[in-house]
């Protein structure tokens, strides 16, 4: 089983450090594209979004437009 995990920082010296720890603990790692990082984000929001139950379309449209 693989597990994964993100990590996000302001200090570019901290992540660099992170990066090479888990380089020498023979962790694959993976720098993320700006595109990645949206396509998570949305993925993470539909997710924590989804109820299972179904949405008027008509009310749904008109609290966007308010």
């Amino acid at each position: 089983m693989q597990h994964s995990v993100i990590l996000s920082g302001d200090s570019k010296s901290e992540m660099e450090l992170l990066i090479e720890l888990a380089k020498k603990l023979g962790i694959k790692i993976k720098i993320l594209s700006k595109e990645e990082k949206e396509d998570a984000g949305l993925l993470y929001l539909m997710n924590t979004g989804k109820t299972g139950k179904t949405v008027d379309t008509d009310k749904f449209l008109k609290s966007l437009r308010k």
